[in-house]
C-alpha cells in the first residue's frame, strides 16, 4: 500500500477525471460535454454588425417632441413650432410671456430629464433649446445595443445553430460566429427579424394537461416558460395556456430596468408610454386576480397575478429573480423591437470542406511536432526520455479534457497553442533533466540526483510558466474570437505542463528509484 501515497492518488485522479471528460468529444455518452469546433474547423459564417444606435437617440428625441406636444394641446399652450434639430436636439418656439411660463411649468413637471438653459428673445417671442444630458445619450446607446445583442441571440437559438459566438464588441458592434451554417442568406435573414413582444390573460379557467393533447379551447394556445434550475443548470419546460387576444404590445413600452425592493430583492420596472399607459391601467382594472402573461417570441418570461389596478403606465414584475436573471428580462423586455438599425459590416463564410482541411492540417501538423520531440527525448535522454514522453502524452490529455470540461470550442489559433505547450512541455523537462546529470556528475545517488534536480529546476520552470500564464490570462480577458481560442488553449496548456513535469514525472522517478541506492540512470 506504500506505493499507493495521497499524493499519486491525486494524480491518478486528475488523469481519470481528464479522460472521462474527453471521452464523450468521440463517443456520446455522460458527462456529455465535449471539445466543439470553431468555425474555422467545421465551416460556418462570421458576422460583424453594427448597431447605429445614434438612431435611437433620435428616436428618444423624436418621442419627446410628439409628447410635448401633446402636453402643450391639452394645456391649450400655443407655440410656434417645436422639431428636433440635426443635433439631436429639441428646439421650442412660443410667444407670449403666458405661454413661456405654461411651457416651462409643464417641463419641470413631465420633462424633468431634459437639459434646459435659459430662454433666448427672438422677434417674435422665445426660443428654448432643449437636450439630452450626457449620460442618458450614454444609457440609451448602450441600452439599443443590448437590446440588439438579445434581439439577435433569440433569432439564433431559434435558428437552431449549435454552440453560437454572439457578443459584443466595442460600443456599438455585435459579433456572431455561427458554426455549421449552410444557409447564411436564411441566416441573415433571421437576424434582421424582429423580435414580438406580447401582453396577454393567462386562460385559468380550462385544464392546461387537457390542452396540451391537442385540444386547447378556442381563443387560447400553449405556450411555454422556460426556468432553469441555478444549481444544476437544467431548463424546465412548464405549460401556460394563454389567451390569444393581445391586450398590448411591445411598441408601447418605453423602459424596462431592474429594480430592487426594500429587501434588496431584485426585480423589474416598466413603464408605458402615455397610450400604453392608458391600455394597462384599463387591462389591470378588468382583471384584477388574473394572471397577465409577458411574452415574448411565443415564450412565456413571466405570469404575475394582478393584485390591483395599476395607473401611471408604471409597474413592477417581482419574483424569485437572481440580479442576473432580473437584469435578463429587463433585457428581454426592451427587446421587443430593434431600436435603431443594424448594419453587416463584415461578413465571411466558411466551406464545410475547407474547415475539414483545416482539421486534418492542424492535427497532422501536431502529431507530426509531436512525433519528432517523443523521438528526440528518447534518443537524448534514453530512460528519462520515456517518463518525459509519457509526460507529454498526458499534458495533451489534461489539455483536452480541459476544454471538453468546459465546453470549450477548439479553433485552428487554439490548435496552435496546444503544439506551444507541447514544445514549453519538453523544455520543462530539458531544464529537470540536465539539473539531474549535474547532481549526478558530483556523485549522489540516483534518487538524490532526482530530488536535487527537481527542487533546483522548479523555480526557473514557475517563473517562466507563471509569466506566460499571465499573458494567456490578458489574451483571454481582452481578446476577442481566435486570440481567446489560442490564449485558452495555452493557458490550459501550462497548467497541465506544470502538473506533468512538476508531479507526474518526479512521482514516476520515486516510484522507479525509491530502493535504488546506485547512481546510475538511464539519462
Amino acid at each position: 500500500m506504500k506505493h499507493f501515497t495521497f499524493r499519486r492518488l491525486f494524480i491518478l485522479g486528475i488523469i481519470v477525471a481528464a479522460i472521462i471528460c474527453l471521452i464523450p468529444t468521440f463517443f456520446n455518452t455522460w458527462p456529455h460535454k465535449k471539445i466543439n469546433l470553431g468555425l474555422d474547423l467545421q465551416g460556418g459564417m462570421h458576422l460583424v454588425l453594427e448597431v447605429q444606435n445614434e438612431k435611437a437617440v433620435e428616436a428618444e428625441i423624436e418621442r419627446t417632441v410628439h409628447e410635448l406636444k401633446k402636453e402643450l394641446r391639452t394645456e391649450g399652450i400655443k407655440h410656434l413650432g417645436i422639431s428636433r434639430q440635426k443635433d439631436n436636439t429639441i428646439e421650442a418656439k412660443l410667444q407670449g410671456e403666458e405661454s413661456k411660463k405654461g411651457f416651462e411649468k409643464i417641463i419641470s413637471e413631465q420633462f424633468a430629464n431634459l437639459i434646459i438653459p435659459s430662454p433666448k428673445t427672438v422677434s417674435d417671442g422665445f426660443s428654448f433649446i432643449l437636450s439630452l444630458p450626457d449620460e442618458e445619450k450614454d444609457r440609451i446607446k448602450k441600452m439599443a445595443t443590448e437590446q440588439a445583442l438579445e434581439t439577435i441571440r433569440n433569432r439564433i437559438d431559434e435558428f437552431g445553430v449549435s454552440e453560437p459566438d454572439i457578443r459584443m464588441q466595442g460600443d456599438n458592434r455585435i459579433l456572431l460566429q455561427l458554426p455549421g451554417i449552410t444557409d447564411p442568406k436564411r441566416a441573415k435573414d433571421l437576424i434582421g427579424k424582429t423580435a414580438q413582444l406580447t401582453f396577454q390573460i393567462v386562460n385559468d379557467d380550462a385544464d392546461v394537461a387537457n390542452a396540451l393533447k391537442g385540444n386547447p379551447p378556442v381563443g387560447s394556445e400553449v405556450l411555454f416558460q422556460n426556468k432553469r434550475d441555478p444549481s444544476t443548470g437544467a431548463v424546465t419546460k412548464i405549460p401556460f395556456l394563454i389567451k390569444q387576444q393581445v391586450l398590448l404590445d411591445g411598441s408601447l413600452l418605453i423602459d424596462a430596468r431592474i429594480e430592487f425592493d426594500q429587501f434588496q430583492q431584485p426585480q423589474i420596472g416598466i413603464e408605458f408610454n402615455r397610450k400604453g399607459a392608458r391600455i394597462f391601467d384599463r387591462i389591470t382594472g378588468e382583471n384584477v386576480q388574473k394572471r397577465l402573461a409577458i411574452v415574448l417570441d411565443k415564450t412565456v418570461y413571466s405570469a404575475p397575478v394582478i393584485q390591483d389596478r395599476i395607473a401611471g403606465g408604471k409597474a413592477r414584475i417581482t419574483g424569485r429573480f437572481t440580479t442576473e436573471e432580473a437584469k435578463d428580462l429587463a433585457i428581454a423586455l426592451r427587446a421587443g423591437s430593434l431600436p435603431a438599425p443594424v448594419k453587416i459590416i463584415e461578413e465571411r463564410t466558411v466551406g464545410p470542406t475547407l474547415g475539414a482541411d483545416s482539421v486534418r492540417m492542424g492535427l497532422l501538423s501536431m502529431v507530426a511536432g509531436g512525433a519528432l520531440i517523443i523521438l528526440f527525448m528518447m534518443v537524448y535522454y534514453k530512460g528519462a526520455g520515456l517518463i518525459a514522453d509519457l509526460a507529454l502524452v498526458v499534458n495533451i490529455v489534461l489539455i483536452g479534457g480541459g476544454l471538453a470540461a468546459f465546453g470549450a470550442t477548439l479553433t485552428l489559433p487554439g490548435i496552435a497553442g496546444i503544439i506551444l505547450t507541447i514544445g514549453m512541455a519538453v523544455d520543462a523537462n530539458v531544464i529537470i533533466y540536465e539539473r539531474i546529470r549535474e547532481e549526478l556528475r558530483s556523485g549522489k545517488t540516483a534518487l538524490a540526483a532526482v530530488h536535487a534536480g527537481f527542487e533546483r529546476a522548479t523555480l526557473t520552470i514557475l517563473d517562466a510558466n507563471v509569466t506566460t500564464l499571465i499573458a494567456a490570462i490578458v489574451l483571454f480577458q481582452f481578446g476577442t474570437g481566435p486570440i481567446r481560442g489560442f490564449a485558452l488553449t495555452l493557458g490550459f496548456g501550462i497548467v497541465a505542463s506544470l502538473f506533468t513535469a512538476l508531479m507526474l514525472s518526479k512521482s514516476i522517478f520515486d516510484l522507479l528509484l525509491r530502493n535504488k541506492k546506485t547512481s546510475t540512470l538511464s539519462i
